[in-house]
């Protein structure tokens, strides 16, 4: 991802927002997920609620730079991120707490996260990003940020006491200043599992912190307080689980211990009092109007009971005093703002569900019943205050299972059966599950949400379907601690221990004991009511597998998460009424760019902007509504009809400047081609007027449509140059070869009838010659300019003629220097020898070519015996540049994986590596080759003040001074005007003159070039030697090859 989360526009990975998933189901959901984790998306959105999916490696948007680009932005501006979440939490508290200030100064502005996932789905690290986040845009520097990581370190301390495997819940407060710095805090800890000190399920060990000691204290201290091993403790040896992978007790308890001072380790009480307390119990009878006092001996269950209620008492007193010890440190006196963390365990569903899984889901059920309720009192408020056309939301409203499971009366629920149960249990047994299971039958077995079995009882929860075993369920829920050993407690003689016994037994009033349902049950109506007068965000967390490894997806674990969250119900909610909304302005400047009217910005209302917009797409009227400062989109599929449209013309408007950059880096390089092949024959050979500043093409014969001729080269090999040329023989015949170079060597490609076989009498392709680069002696050229070059090769040489001889020799070098590491040796002279291939019985031997002056641009041939006469006239000077020319550069494509070679300037990006273009023909005569570029055209301004000397040496002929055309260039060459002049005025109509039929289909590539179909007639204007003869049809008049037609 790089330093910041990828750009909507770059790549798409699921949806950011599941309320756009065009199917809403479990594994739609996990799907999205999945594929948004494995391209390390790890934040998505359900409307306002944020997932987040534990990546168990550090991810690098976590940085100032991310804190830069979400502080003060809208949500969905940028990508998902728990940082969008936090600052819009903290905005709207200063914001709204600014607003209740002016109305009322002793009021306050509470805001909330809750935080749902099991335990090592990510809680306690969001929890971090949230308070590091405030610590860095709440403006208190380097103090505030120890301030916060001060509260974050009290928080893991208390997590390290408990177990990490169950942590259900701590609700934590940051207390801000008016100014908005983080200057308090509070902690609230509830779903304390105290029956875990006692008894353990099967593979589970008791809490940490009772380990940690047998491991960690050193012998001094397990002297002192008669330390075994675990297996000796009953309260540790019921699992038989004493190790954890992953877990050092003993370097874990010397971290806990620097973060707390070693409480007392001894009760300082009577043993033998201890003994009888444990052993016996005081009541109090009442007869006739008098009351006494008796001792009463316990049976074996009474005192296991007894020693068991003791040691959960002690375990949860001393938490609630360290919870409390923190919150004097941390806490203010007077309230101003605060933002609140909910750090919650999720809704649990296991093939065993016993008493701690029922409190934790009642939990979750009460928290999602506020979610309901709040997320749909906020959209329904918002539909309100836009004016937008509503009807009532349907939902499952889980109020019935929570009544349930907490009413008191008419019908009681399942916890106030579960407590008359627990009054008259007179010792703990397995009776008293019986009884409770046969009294919640008859007091709620007919409502529609619960159902009983043989060993416990079903509940329908909002999150599915959850079976619960009876099996303990009223010895957990017993939390009763009899006066006898309150008492005891009092009598130690130590500070600390009387400091956890409060309790005024003389006056405290007698009732029925407090039990642990009915606690839960408080504090879950606490943290709701709590809750509810916060506003609330929310984040779920996801454990995506068990092993703690990047990229690892356990499709079952994640679909049973997805589940109890209740994801489904909450995108199906947030769907009900319409999927998406976005304020006026925010929708114009992402969807300006559809039309013309909107784009760069839209000069007119907003709203009528919207509306426009929504027009041009054809979206149908019952898909979206206005609102007074938003518009309103109804259903995903409208939403992604518009970002379809949106992408495509980023596509479009992204290849018009991939196309630009293409021009210009292309450009660059041809300049500096021109100037490499102009330096290899600057100040040693004349110049064609033609090819002074022609561009170069590099494939010339279209061999991405010739797989007759790529036969030849190895797959995918590189063609840097391809042309058709004239070879001569011996006897100074003239026969067409396709000259083809490559990284590899030389290709000379010829053609022959088959004279055998099934296509006897056909033409086929056949290689002629190929040459290595190592085998290559130099290249003769002559000072005139003609087109002639010799490949001088260790077996023989060869005699060549070709139109752009100049970039074959400039790419040659090239490759040459490449493969030998030296020098291409190029010589000049008018008296050029060549050797030929040895035939027969004789031949071999050396020919002789001779250049001589005479008049014209062509070439005339006279052969005599062993030497060739060449006669050719003047060109232009030997010192000629094409950089003294201004030309006209077309634009060429990328694309053809052909390429050619590369060439970079030294101030250049190394990496911008430009191919080379080959044309695309249709229907090309075979062996033709292409005409020269002309000059067609009337002859333009000089380009600079050396045009003097061209002037001086040619008078009459100003031809020389055109910008050839790059009519080879074919289909790929695309049309580029802008720095052309302005096309001609339509010619008047002239008599009728000659005709040409044409014999091959022609497109024109450029504004002076004319199109025609196979066997069309036109007449033709003018022949050119050049071969681009111009031509007239339709009424108009261009340029055309000559070879594509015939005249009649």
């Amino acid at each position: 991802m790089g330093s910041l989360m990828p750009n909507q526009n770059v790549k798409q990975s699921g949806v950011d927002d599941m309320v756009l998933l065009s199917k809403i189901s479990e594994d739609a959901i996990v799907e999205n997920l999945k594929k948004r984790y494995m391209d390390d998306y790890i934040f998505t959105y359900i409307g306002p609620v944020l997932i987040s999916v534990n990546p168990f490696k550090q991810m690098p948007y976590f940085t100032d730079r991310e804190i830069e680009l979400y502080q003060g932005a809208a949500q969905y501006e940028n990508p998902p991120h728990i940082y969008a979440l936090t600052d819009n939490m903290y905005r709207n508290m200063m914001i709204d707490g600014e607003n209740q200030c002016i109305s009322m100064l002793c009021s306050s502005c509470m805001m909330c996260t809750c935080i749902f996932g099991e335990s090592g789905a990510g809680k306690t690290v969001a929890a971090k990003y949230i308070m590091g986040y405030i610590s860095k845009v709440s403006g208190g520097g380097s103090k505030v940020q120890v301030w916060t990581m001060r509260l974050l370190h009290l928080i893991q301390m208390l997590k390290m006491i408990q177990n990490t495997f169950k942590f259900p819940g701590k609700y934590f407060e940051i207390q801000f200043s008016r100014g908005g710095e983080p200057d308090g805090g509070k902690i609230s800890n509830f779903l304390l599992e105290k029956s875990r000190v006692v008894s353990q399920n099967e593979n589970e060990r008791n809490f940490h912190i009772y380990y940690q000691l047998i491991e960690g204290a050193n012998a001094e201290q397990k002297e002192g307080l008669g330390i075994m091993t675990p297996d000796y403790y009953y309260y540790l040896n019921q699992s038989g689980t004493y190790k954890v992978d992953g877990t050092n007790d003993s370097k874990d308890f010397h971290e806990t211990m620097v973060l707390l001072a070693f409480p007392a380790y001894l009760l300082g009480i009577d043993p033998n009092r201890l003994q009888d307390k444990l052993t016996s119990r005081k009541m109090d009878s009442k007869w006739g109007g008098k009351s006494e006092s008796i001792n009463v001996t316990l049976n074996q269950e009474q005192a296991n009971y007894t020693r068991d209620a003791l040691a959960k008492a002690l375990y949860a007193r001393l938490f609630d005093y360290l919870v409390e010890s923190i919150n004097k440190a941390i806490q203010k006196p007077h309230e101003e703002f605060s933002i609140g963390v909910l750090d919650i365990y999720g809704f649990e569903i296991f093939q065993r569900n016993g008493f701690e899984q029922f409190c934790i889901n009642f939990v979750n059920e009460k928290l999602q019943q506020i979610f309901i309720e709040l997320t749909l009192k906020a959209e329904q408020e918002e539909y309100v205050q836009e004016g937008i056309k509503w009807t009532p939301i349907e939902y499952f409203n889980n109020k019935i299972v929570c009544d349930l499971i907490e009413n008191k009366l008419s019908p009681p629920g399942i916890m106030s059966v579960l407590d008359d149960v627990c009054a008259t249990m007179h010792a703990k047994g397995e009776g008293a599950d019986g009884t409770l299971l046969q009294k919640l039958q008859a007091a709620v077995g007919t409502h529609e949400h619960f159902n009983s079995w043989n060993s416990g009882f079903v509940i329908h929860h909002y999150a599915g379907k959850v079976s619960y075993d009876i099996n303990g369920f009223c010895e957990r829920n017993r939390d009763v601690l009899f006066p006898d050993l309150i008492e005891l407690m009092q009598s130690s003689e130590f500070n600390f221990i009387r400091s956890l016994f409060p309790e005024n037994l003389n006056t405290d009033k007698k009732g029925r004991p407090t039990t642990a349902s009915s606690k839960i049950k408080k504090q879950a109506n606490d943290l709701v009511n709590t809750l509810m007068k916060c506003t609330p965000h929310y984040i779920r967390c996801i454990k995506p597998n068990e092993t703690k490894r990047p990229k690892d997806w356990e499709e079952s674990r994640v679909k049973h998460q997805v589940e109890y969250l209740g994801l489904r119900e909450n995108i199906r909610v947030r769907r009900a009424g319409f999927a998406y909304r976005r304020v006026f302005n925010k929708f114009l400047m992402r969807y300006a760019i559809l039309t013309a009217e909107t784009w760069p910005c839209w000069r007119g209302p907003e709203q009528q902007g919207v509306l426009h917009l929504l027009r041009s797409v054809n979206m149908d009227n019952d898909q979206y509504q206005m609102g007074r400062t938003k518009v309103f989109v109804k259903n995903p599929e409208s939403l992604f009809l518009l970002e379809e449209m949106r992408e495509r013309k980023f596509d479009t408007f992204a290849r018009i400047i991939q196309k630009s950059w293409r021009r210009y880096i292309a450009r660059k390089k041809y300049e500096q081609m021109r100037e490499e092949a102009s330096d290899i024959l600057y100040n040693s050979k004349e110049r064609r007027k033609n090819s002074i500043n022609r561009n170069f093409v590099g494939d010339y014969l279209g061999l991405e449509q010739r797989p007759e001729l790529r036969q030849f080269l190895a797959k995918r090999e590189r063609v840097d140059f391809a042309d058709s040329v004239n070879k001569f023989d011996r006897r100074f015949k003239s026969i067409k070869r396709d000259l083809i170079l490559t990284p590899k060597g030389i290709y000379l490609i010829g053609r022959e009838k088959v004279k055998k076989g099934p296509e006897k009498g056909q033409i086929k392709e056949v290689l002629k010659r190929k040459l290595e680069f190592g085998s290559i002696g130099g290249v003769s050229l002559s000072t005139r300019q003609d087109d002639f070059f010799i490949l001088h090769e260790a077996q023989y040489d060869s005699l060549l003629e070709s139109n752009f001889k100049t970039e074959f020799l400039s790419l040659l070098s090239k490759r040459y220097e490449e493969v030998t590491k030296r020098k291409l040796t190029i010589s000049f002279a008018d008296r050029l020898e060549f050797r030929v291939k040895k035939e027969g019985w004789g031949g071999g031997g050396t020919r002789v070519v001779v250049f001589q002056k005479g008049p014209g641009d062509l070439a005339q041939l006279k052969p005599g015996g062993k030497t060739l006469s060449i006669t050719i006239g003047d060109g232009l000077p030997k010192s000629s540049t094409g950089l003294l020319l201004k030309y006209t550069f077309h634009s060429l494509s990328s694309a053809h994986e052909n390429g050619g070679a590369k060439f970079s300037r030294a101030h250049q990006n190394p990496q911008a590596d430009i191919t080379y273009s080959s044309p695309q023909r249709q229907g090309r005569p075979n062996n033709a080759p292409l005409p020269k570029l002309g000059s067609q055209r009337g002859p333009r301004p000089p380009a600079s003040n050396q045009y003097n000397q061209y002037n001086q040496y040619n008078q009459n002929n100003m031809d020389f001074l055109n910008v050839p055309d790059q009519g080879m260039s074919g289909k790929q060459r695309k049309r580029s005007i802008s720095q052309r002049p302005p096309p001609a005025p339509k010619p008047h109509p002239r008599p009728q003159g000659p005709r040409c039929r044409a014999l091959y289909q022609y497109v024109g590539q450029d504004t002076d070039e004319i199109s025609f179909d196979v066997n069309e007639e036109f007449d033709l204007v003018k022949e050119d030697p050049s071969g681009w003869w111009t031509g007239r049809i339709r009424g108009k008049e261009g340029l055309f090859p000559g070879n594509y037609v015939e005249k009649i």
